[in-house]
């Protein structure tokens, strides 16, 4: 039996998220809301789960891989990355009062990923801001998709979602650059592209959008787990898992072709192991 204790507004998001892993590893989970007597007894109880000094503590801790970035492989530097936002995400899962010293360490936390991915994966696109069309899927059959070279995260996921679930005979040109891109082709992921980030969507989140598949629970969940890796936000447990795998595929593998082979497999677990979480 595992209980939760949290504020009297809790974030709803967070809490479902605890209380399904609790329940997938067979556990029960009650969640109960508190409300003091008194402004006294609640600085009292604020005070005991006061987690300011671990905040300084990963502060100090990110601004140390900020700074160790030029001096690491890529995969040295996300190994590291990753192991500070583990636990970032494992102090604000105890952090039941959440102020500004949380909302500093997930900032912090999102401007090393950036800096990480300026100096390994540079020219992330800016997000559009317009409306996302509803595409219709015979109208991407056999097609060819363009997007960047030396794919991370968003493109290497997207290119999966696209052979998997959009145009499974799709054919992949790897741009060194944007330039480069075939007439005809259909590019992703990049400034100008016809399918890239629009508003807070990443390119994974719009293609779910466009071809009408956010309805689906697993991808919907991969969705969560490739926007916390590509632009930060609410945490997701796999997240640092997933990193890893990406990252030592990308160092040990010669193309990008062998890249989304060598993923694929991960993702479809994961997809499925979403689906069987829903029941």
């Amino acid at each position: 039996m595992a209980s939760m204790c949290y504020r009297k507004r809790p974030r709803p998001t967070v809490v479902r998220e605890q209380a399904l892993e609790i329940r997938t590893a067979a556990g029960t989970v009650h969640i109960l809301r508190f409300e003091s007597d008194s402004a006294e007894q609640q600085s009292a109880l604020t005070e005991l789960f006061d987690r300011t000094a671990d905040y300084q503590e990963l502060n100090t801790r990110l601004d140390a891989c900020k700074k160790n970035l030029a001096k690491l492989t890529e995969l040295d530097a996300r190994r590291a990355l990753a192991a500070v936002a583990r636990d970032v995400a494992a102090t604000a899962a105890t952090d039941f009062f959440p102020g500004k010293s949380q909302g500093q360490v997930q900032s912090a936390l999102a401007d090393a990923e950036a800096a990480l991915n300026a100096r390994f994966s540079p020219n992330e696109p800016r997000p559009a801001h317009r409306k996302i069309p509803r595409r219709d899927l015979t109208d991407y059959c056999g097609r060819t998709w363009a997007t960047r070279q030396h794919m991370w995260i968003d493109r290497v996921c997207s290119a999966w979602l696209i052979r998997r679930f959009i145009d499974p005979k799709a054919k992949f040109v790897w741009l060194k650059r944007i330039q480069d891109k075939p007439k005809r082709a259909i590019g992703f992921d990049f400034d100008g592209a016809e399918f890239s980030h629009v508003e807070s969507k990443v390119t994974f989140e719009v293609l779910l959008t466009s071809f009408g598949l956010e309805g689906d629970l697993g991808l919907a969940r991969l969705g969560a787990l490739v926007h916390f890796l590509d632009v930060g936000g609410i945490p997701v447990a796999e997240a640092p898992g997933l990193a890893a795998i990406v990252s030592g595929a990308r160092s040990l593998q010669p193309d990008d072709d062998a890249l989304l082979l060598s993923v694929a497999p991960a993702l479809d677990s994961l997809y499925h192991t979403y689906l069987m979480e829903q029941g």
